[in-house]
């Protein structure tokens, strides 16, 4: 043994110190990420449209204890390393894990990290890739129907299932994610909030609309609508163009209607 091994923990080189640091961060962000590939590759395939591959993960993700299992995970693997590192230092003990605080901080709180990272920010920047090849400006299309919807998902994990459940609907041009559980849905004259509320995944978790917009072309079919509507009861009622019972026949421009 040499005089370098012998020393106590606390006048351990720094060398070994920072090396043990930067091992428990690389362990941490491993057993953060390494639960979550399933999603991750979910995320990928939607991405790249492999529809064998979302298929196989829906099911998983339609599950809402989905993601505390992969937490759990998580911590279960950084555990199991835990152990492994203080029985390969022979310090599988109270006082081995006191003299080994420092690296398993670290690990455990990398590992808490990246699944924060991965709940905050990954997941809601997933759930907000834009449709393939669709302009950028078609949520402030004034054309387009704006839904808000609460849905009871019960983590943002689940947010790019619900996006892409939604860019399965033709009319549906774009979805924006929000935090905590909230999503704009842009839609055109091709679909419906019927059909939209309709989607199978909406089952497992409900949703909940909470305001809508009707866009200006859909007001001025609605208008035009009523107005072609008011102008066939006003011919039906008058049987002709000067709106008496019928004795004008077509002379509405002879002044035989008004005499």
């Amino acid at each position: 043994m040499t005089d370098e091994e012998k020393l106590p923990a606390c006048c351990e080189p720094n060398e070994n110190k920072k090396g043990e640091k930067k091992k428990g961060f690389w362990n941490g962000v491993l057993f953060g990420a390494i639960p979550h590939l399933g999603c991750i590759l979910f995320i990928i395939a939607s991405v790249l449209g492999v529809t064998i591959l979302m298929n196989f993960f829906k099911p998983l993700l339609m599950n809402r204890y989905f993601f505390y299992w992969l937490f759990a995970i998580s911590f279960v693997f950084a555990t199991f390393s835990a152990m492994l590192y203080l029985r390969k230092n022979k310090m599988l003990s109270f006082n081995g894990i006191k003299k080994k605080k420092g690296y398993l901080a670290i690990m455990y709180g990398s590992t808490i990290g990246i699944n924060i990272l991965l709940f905050l920010i990954v997941f809601p920047l997933i759930a907000n890739i834009p449709f393939t090849g669709a302009a950028v400006s078609n949520a402030g299309n004034s054309n387009l129907n704006n839904l808000i919807l609460q849905v009871a998902i019960p983590c943002s994990g689940h947010a790019p299932l619900i996006t892409n459940e939604l860019k399965t609907i033709g009319g549906v041009k774009d979805v924006k994610f929000s935090l905590p559980n909230k999503f704009t849905v842009s839609y055109d004259s091709a679909t419906s909030k019927d059909e939209i509320l309709s989607l199978e995944v909406f089952k497992e978790y409900p949703a909940k609309v909470i305001s809508e917009e009707a866009g200006s072309q859909s007001q001025y079919s609605q208008l035009s609508a009523a107005t072609g509507s008011n102008q066939t009861s006003s011919k039906a009622s008058g049987g002709s163009c000067c709106g008496g019972s019928g004795g004008c026949g077509g002379d509405c421009g002879s002044g035989s209607c008004g005499s």
